[in-house]
């Protein structure tokens, strides 16, 4: 049986007797870190030089930051009101102050998208690795601690390592292994009451820990849904349309992954409106991809396999598109899913509490070894794992089809290799599978739209050797078994019109495509404005929204919002600067209609001159985004 530990603080004393002072501590991705635990531990690293403490994690998670003082004013409520009662990780503060003690080091394995570029300690102490050899380098940096967030089961019968099984199961059978073998070690759960209890692979037995922490109940770490914006729906419907019924399904987070899981569920749910829409934007009666995916309603229903549940998935769960089973061995139940880790908004892990047990017991999340590849049951695997679609998001595609997801051209990290290589190169070895490479056609960068198709990029997460389809909001291009001269002319042809020329003009100067070659005409409908066009009344109709699967704001807080990334996008050049300065100020009195934005801005009543600026600031870039009434009108 595991030892009880009252305090945090009695594990670390535990840890040390077992294994000394040198200690490689695993944390999981993600939500399932021991947070107590790993502040105790670095707590007794920064009293005790004599103590080498090392951390080797990976989504390190840590509450958003406002970037200047009138940002603040819209976030600290909200962070207040969604993070109250989580307790934030020491070493992370430290870390992006730059205040860890020199005995103490901290690797990942992946980072907080774009959270940690400009943080130097993380950047050199970053690991590459796919998402199923991580828990190998783990081991060969030496790791001889564990510490993982638990939820006890309703019965009191054992734990769930619910969220993360993720490498935790893999790791626990190394460290047995050496343990048989004369090498000290421990394992650790730290008990939280708020954890929803999942079964099947992720329960495990009071024996399985060396020591139990009982921490009662906290706040799960919630990440609030993104916007989803007019081109990632466009690219939803585009990419919804690549699946077949019958089939299997992996997504990935962010705005363009909870497009897809919308369109995939206004397919099923609400197939004529879906119809009208993929058939508007593909300029075509009946458009879609019908030789590869489908149209209709899921009456076999789709096997999801993805290394996270996601909010979307998890939908798709309630609303019967996971309804075809799979079994992992002769006599049990059957899944719907196989997952390895879960991370989503708070409403997420509350839906996962409140799941009915018929839909609870169908989910079984399981070691990423086993979801991430075909490795240890590859027949069964394969059998499972039919038509495929591994859909995955990038930051660029290069003119060979090469896929740049994680660095930057002067090779600092923006978040990881994670299971995105795993997974493509799983869709090119299972007979039917195919990977879906995602991206927006363009970006805001320095105030200026520029392409994300483009002829040279930086750092290469899936090589053009591994090319297959990419979505973007114009449309499908497949890339596999293609020439170079295809492949160039398929991913200009889902380009932004504004810049097909240029990167055509670049193939033709690297000689993959001919001097001769002109874009057919229909290239140009390429453009924001016929996506706007071509939506409109599935925007307006309610079939698109900008929080398809729900949000924590509030509709004042979404229009302010939008107001200050209207200011930030044009604060980027001092001409945008005096431009907006000037707006804001020439605007006249304060109207009465934003009183309610100022109120929850604390701007209703300025102190002073700059509170003053600030309220005209927020009212002139309210109307400019489209606000000029009171939000409960």
């Amino acid at each position: 049986m595991a030892d009880q530990y009252a305090r945090a603080e009695e594990c670390v004393d535990a840890a040390i007797a077992r294994v000394g002072k040198t200690i490689v501590l695993g944390l999981p991705l993600a939500l399932g870190k021991a947070n107590h635990l790993a502040n105790a531990f670095y707590a007794r690293a920064r009293t005790d030089p004599d103590l080498d403490l090392t951390i080797f994690t990976a989504l390190t998670l840590e509450r958003p930051a406002a970037p200047n003082a009138l940002a603040a004013r819209l976030l600290e409520p909200i962070a207040e009101r969604l993070y109250q009662g989580y307790p934030d990780l020491d070493y992370a503060r430290d870390r992006r102050a730059g205040t860890l003690p020199l005995n103490v080091t901290v690797k990942e394995f992946f980072l907080p998208p774009g959270g940690l570029l400009n943080n130097e300690y993380a950047q050199q102490n970053y690991v590459s690795a796919n998402y199923t050899h991580a828990g190998r380098d783990i081991l060969d940096s030496g790791l001889n601690v564990i510490a993982q967030m638990v939820a006890p089961a309703p019965d009191g019968g054992g734990y769930s390592l619910s969220c993360n099984p993720d490498l935790s199961l893999d790791l626990a059978k190394a460290l047995w292994r050496q343990q048989a073998a004369g090498r000290k070690v421990a394992i650790f759960g730290e008990i939280n009451a708020d954890l929803p209890y999942l079964g099947n692979d992720a329960a495990v037995p009071e024996d399985w820990f060396d020591g139990l922490f009982d921490a009662g109940r906290y706040t799960l770490f919630p990440v609030p849904a993104r916007q989803v914006g007019l081109s990632d729906h466009a690219l939803g419907l585009h990419a919804a349309t690549l699946i077949k019924d019958g089939g299997t399904l992996q997504i990935g987070i962010g705005a363009l992954a909870d497009a897809v899981s919308h369109a995939i569920g206004l397919r099923h749910t609400k197939n004529d409106a879906f119809r009208r829409a993929v058939a508007r934007l593909q300029g075509a009666p009946e458009a879609g991809c019908p030789a590869i995916g489908g149209l209709a309603p899921f009456e076999t229903g789709l096997y999801a396999c993805s290394e996270m549940v996601t909010d979307g998935l998890l939908r798709l769960l309630e609303c019967g598109v996971l309804s075809r089973k799979v079994h992992d061995a002769p006599g049990d139940d059957g899944f719907f899913l196989h997952g390895a880790f879960y991370l989503g908004p708070a409403r997420m892990y509350q839906r996962l509490r409140d799941l009915p047990e018929t839909l609870r017991k169908r989910i079984n999340m399981t070691a990423v070894t086993r979801v991430n590849d075909l490795l240890g049951s590859e027949a069964l695997d394969r059998a499972q794992r039919v038509e495929a679609r591994f859909f995955n998001t990038a930051m660029k595609i290069n003119g060979r089809g090469a896929a740049i997801s994680d660095t930057l051209e002067d090779g600092r990290v923006v978040s990881g290799v994670g299971g995105q290589y795993n997974f493509v190169a799983m869709a090119h070895a299972l007979e039917d599978g195919r990977s879906v490479i995602m991206l927006r056609a363009t970006r805001q960068s320095g105030g200026k739209t520029v392409p994300n198709i483009v002829w040279q990029a930086g750092e290469i997460t899936v090589p053009r050797h591994l090319r297959d389809m990419v979505v973007t909001e114009y449309g499908v291009a497949d890339l596999r078994g293609k020439t170079d001269r295809e492949v160039a002319i398929a991913l200009a042809s889902v380009s932004d019109a504004r810049f097909q020329k240029a990167f055509l003009e670049a193939a033709k100067a690297a000689g993959k495509v001919e001097k001769a070659f002109e874009p057919p005409e229909d290239w140009r409908r390429n453009t924001p404005e016929t996506l706007e066009n071509a939506l409109k009344d599935a925007v307006s109709d309610g079939v698109l929204p900008p929080y398809p699967l729900g949000t924590d704001l509030s509709a004042t807080e979404i229009a302010l919002k939008d107001a200050l990334q209207w200011l930030g996008a044009r604060s980027k050049t001092l001409r945008g600067r005096a431009g907006l300065f000037a707006g804001a100020l020439l605007n006249g009195a304060i109207p009465d209609w934003s009183l309610p934005y100022l109120e929850r801005m604390d701007l209703s009543e300025p102190a002073g001159f700059g509170d003053r600026v600030q309220a005209r600031l927020i009212v002139y870039a309210l109307e400019q985004t489209g606000v000029r009434c009171d939000p409960g009108e």
